[in-house]
């Protein structure tokens, strides 16, 4: 009787040798630091599992920092020791630069100069040397043939800059915008949690670690603003504009915002927002906005606590897209420092190529007109803190009238004490209905100088779903 045919098992195949291994992507690594020191136990706790996905090990051949005997809780013995980072980029068993030390300036970007002109590739985390040098170390690395990567500069451990450049590629990307900085978004939740003010919520964060000790670079909205220029540029093939993003801060913000926003439905958080639009003239141009925003509670964003960071792109033919994870922290910030050494491993050992670092080569990335707010379309938030005596709600209105502005609702509360409002004051926050951002603008211009005003006014705008 016929036999059935024999289904072949995986042992019956003749055993295939197993690919040839590329040599080591050797590295050397500037700083120390929290990060650093989270890269070199990154790489060491997830040797074998890294080869595998690489093609190839990553090897550590040199390292350098400011302090050699510091504690840093590894063993950094095996590593060659640089004095000189200059020198250290300039080995010949170097083939990838991680610099770790920060700063746009000064050592961070000599070093990021040396690494690329010496035909190194260069990782960083160092969002600010980015935002104003990304250009120029962009064509230094197109001029030299070697990668530039800077995933860990934007959202921690997020691939959202992979996400971007790779996930998005064939999407005309119409926004981007989300929580760019954890401790402002630790603060506004903590704000939201406790009823506490600012400086008291601030003070806990700066106890915790989740703030520095000089914490204007976060708070002010920098730190968001060179993430946002550094997304922009790369969701809309733009030449990084920095300079051009609009920034506020949340230093200003009260308990009583906090309580007013959850009253109308919302929550408030530090939001970086990007996209472009086509002006009156038929030119298309380039919108920046780091602000505090009101977030309805139906919108992703308003469920990001703690933190977290949380990016929202939206593609023409993608829809809305949702990155979020820890946006910061050793482990989180290796991870993506990381992931960018195995992406140039995978390029030197033959199976990629070196992709532009801002999507598209820097000669052809468009240099975008500001789009001025003005004529944008929003509800606002405005509040006040006014002297305790008739007639002062009169004036406000009255302004609002004259610039145009529509109010939705209006709120009076008591003297500040327990809300946060000036001891010697009365908060009176409005909702504007939608209209042009510039009617706000004019009416805050109209009462300029009035004794009726104990401090200047709060505005914020409030996100669309």
């Amino acid at each position: 009787m016929d036999q059935p045919p024999r289904t072949a098992q995986l042992s019956d195949a003749p055993s295939q040798p197993a690919p040839p291994r590329s040599a080591p992507l050797r590295i050397a690594l500037a700083g120390l630091g929290t990060v650093g020191a989270g890269v070199i136990r990154l790489i060491e706790a997830n040797a074998d599992l890294i080869a595998r996905r690489a093609g190839r090990k990553l090897a550590i051949t040199a390292i350098s920092a400011r302090d050699r005997s510091k504690p840093r809780g590894i063993d950094i013995s095996a590593y060659a020791w640089e004095d000189d980072m200059a020198a250290m980029a300039a080995r010949a068993d170097v083939d990838v630069v991680v610099e770790m030390i920060g700063g746009a300036d000064g050592p961070a970007l000599a070093l990021a100069r040396s690494a690329l002109a010496g035909g190194k590739a260069l990782v960083t985390a160092n969002k600010a040397m980015i935002a104003h040098h990304g250009l120029a170390l962009a064509a230094a690395a197109e001029a030299a043939g070697v990668a530039l990567r800077f995933e860990a500069a934007v959202a921690g451990g997020i691939p959202v800059i992979k996400g971007l450049r790779e996930g998005t590629a064939a999407n005309a990307i119409e926004r981007v915008y989300g929580i760019l900085n954890g401790t402002c978004n630790f603060i506004l939740s903590t704000m939201e949690d406790t009823g506490a003010d600012f400086a008291a919520v601030l003070a806990e964060a700066q106890r915790r670690g989740f703030a520095e000790a000089d914490p204007a670079f976060d708070i002010e909205g920098t730190d968001a603003a060179h993430k946002l220029a550094i997304l922009a540029a790369i969701a809309f093939g733009t030449r990084i504009d920095f300079a051009g993003v609009e920034t506020a801060g949340i230093a200003r913000l009260l308990a009583a915002d906090i309580a007013q926003a959850d009253a109308l439905g919302y929550v408030i958080r530090l939001i970086g927002m990007a996209e472009t639009e086509v002006g009156p003239d038929g030119a298309c141009r380039l919108f920046q906005r780091v602000q505090p925003h009101l977030v309805p509670r139906a919108h992703p964003l308003a469920h990001v606590d703690g933190a977290t960071n949380a990016v929202v792109a939206e593609g023409n033919f993608s829809g809305r897209l949702l990155f979020q994870g820890a946006g910061a922290g050793d482990g989180p910030t290796a991870s993506a420092v990381v992931a960018d050494l195995i992406d140039i491993a995978r390029e030197r050992a033959g199976s990629a190529v070196p992709g532009a670092p801002f999507s598209v080569p820097v000669g052809e990335l468009e240099s975008l007109p500001r789009a001025p707010s003005g004529h944008r379309r929003s509800r606002s938030y405005i509040r006040f803190t006014v002297a305790d005596r008739p007639g002062v709600l009169a004036e406000l209105t009255a302004a609002m009238r004259d610039a145009g502005v529509s109010i939705e609702s209006l709120i009076q509360k008591g003297r500040g004490g327990g809300d946060g409002a000036d001891a010697v004051g009365v908060l009176v926050a409005m909702v504007s209905h939608e209209g042009p951002e510039a009617g706000v603008t004019e009416a805050l211009r109209l009462l300029e100088g009035s004794d009726s005003l104990t401090s200047a006014p709060l505005v914020m705008h409030l996100l669309g779903e």
